[in-house]
């Protein structure tokens, strides 16, 4: 062997040598790896994720779309630039994004005819519907009530408010047929009380009418509107037969058939600010008054006022400022009970400016020195509802619902641009000593009897008085 073979002979023992300890070294190096992996997998194993969350990773993961990095001249990646101004701040929810998110899912019933017992009184549903109805998102119903006698109040009002109104007509025995005839005269005469007024008839099962024809038979009469009114007549069942007037009847079964998501709740001599509809529909779309982080329950009350006999009642606010200043208009019933609308914040109302819209001028609660308090307001369906034990002759008839709403902590959101007139003539107080025996009546029951029901039923609250 020569020198040079030795030679490349001891290099190939030396290669194959070192070979053979780096494949040992590197098995024992996998062999470390893998124990370790063991003890941590194993031994203990990693935190999973809620199944939510291992959702949501794995959607993120799969829906991202990963934007190429961008790179400087350097090579580094771009530092953010502090000229960038910060994202806007996310607006405040509107008022109806806030308390009323199902206003624009909710469902309008079709004005169908359809008769129903209501305890002890037989109800005509849609009896005679209006020729109109719009969508139950798009205005307010004006839900209100009388007998026949009252119904010239219906064309004032709808003049004014220019939109759907819910009436329960109370139709007694013979009054039936005077009510018919006081519809058709003032579906013929007054166009827009077909439009818009939509009539319920109700009366006691034991004072029934004789004959009730279908309504196509009252939409085919054509009276003279030359004729003397129907509702002037001065004799009726009612009277003759000395009923009282189921007020809280009549108001239910009005807000019940309501076919709007808003319902204003009123009397039928109470007379409507003009545009009070899209006014109210328009704030809808603006921020909530409530200083209430979350929706809180909540109406939206109109101040009531009269004015002297005589007088046309004011259709604007600056038209009733005026009056107010001149003394020929005055707050509802102050002399008769100045404590029952006794409305908040009427200094800031009277002194508010004067705007093409309807804003909250005072968020209040029924606390004293407003405990007796019995506003009118725009409510929903949710509202608590008229106790129906309680007639009209025996006062103190809504009384029961505001206590209610006072328990429930219920909001009561003045509104600046709104009102209710009542029809001329100012209430002073009369003696009626028939009356006064219905009314110690009725307190008798309400204290007695109501009153401890709905502590039952509603609990307590500070500040709440019946």
């Amino acid at each position: 062997m020569t020198d040079a073979s030795v030679i490349r002979y001891h290099a190939l023992r030396v290669m194959v040598g070192w070979r053979r300890s780096a494949l040992v070294r590197g098995s024992f190096v996998l062999n470390v790896v893998f124990a370790l992996y063991v003890a941590v997998h194993v031994v203990a194993p990693p935190r999973l994720l809620a199944p939510r969350a291992a959702l949501t990773l794995l959607h993120d993961n799969l829906t991202a779309s990963p934007e190429p990095a961008d790179y400087s001249a350097e090579g580094d990646l771009t530092p953010d630039d502090p000229s960038e101004s910060p994202a806007p701040p996310t607006p405040a929810p509107t008022l109806q994004e806030k308390v009323y998110p199902d206003l624009h899912t909710c469902h309008t019933p079709t004005l169908t005819a359809r008769p129903a017992l209501h305890g002890n009184h037989w109800v005509l549903y849609n009896y005679v519907p209006a020729d109109t109805q719009p969508a139950c998102n798009e205005s307010v119903t004006y839900t209100t009530h009388a007998d026949f006698t009252f119904l010239d109040n219906v064309v004032p009002l709808v003049e004014r408010w220019r939109g759907p109104v819910s009436a329960a007509v109370f139709a007694p025995g013979g009054d039936f047929n005077s009510t018919l005839r006081t519809v058709a005269f003032l579906r013929t005469c007054r166009p827009m009380v077909a439009k818009h007024v939509t009539f319920h008839l109700f009366f006691p099962s034991d004072h029934m009418p004789t004959h009730v024809p279908p309504t196509a038979h009252l939409l085919a009469q054509r009276p003279s509107c030359s004729a003397p009114p129907p509702f002037l007549a001065a004799h009726t069942y009612k009277r003759a037969h000395n009923l009282t007037y189921p007020v809280n009847i009549a108001r239910n079964i009005a807000r019940r058939a309501a076919a709007t998501y808003f319902v204003l709740a009123s009397d039928v001599e109470l007379y409507p600010s003009l545009n009070f509809i899209p006014f109210f529909m328009d704030m809808m779309g603006r921020q909530d008054a409530s200083r209430a982080p979350a929706p809180t329950r909540r109406v939206y009350v109109l101040p009531i006022f009269e004015v002297k006999s005589g007088l046309r009642p004011p259709a604007t606010r600056a038209a009733l400022v005026r009056m107010l200043k001149r003394g020929s208009a005055i707050p509802f019933h102050k002399f008769v009970c100045p404590q029952c609308h006794k409305v908040p914040g009427m200094k800031e109302w009277a002194e508010s400016n004067a705007t093409d819209s309807v804003n909250v001028v005072m968020v209040a609660k029924r606390h004293p020195p407003y405990h007796h308090w019995e506003p009118i307001y725009v409510g929903t369906h949710l509202e608590p509802l008229y106790d129906e034990r309680l007639t009209w002759e025996g006062r103190s008839d809504k009384m029961t619902q505001m206590y209610v709403m006072c328990v429930l902590d219920y909001e009561f959101h003045v509104l600046d641009n709104a009102f209710l007139v009542h029809r001329p003539g100012i209430k002073r107080h009369r003696r009626d000593r028939h009356r006064d025996l219905l009314t110690a009546r009725q307190n008798t029951l309400l204290h007695s009897k109501i009153t401890p029901e709905l502590h039952t039923i509603y609990g307590r609250r500070g500040l709440c008085y019946l």
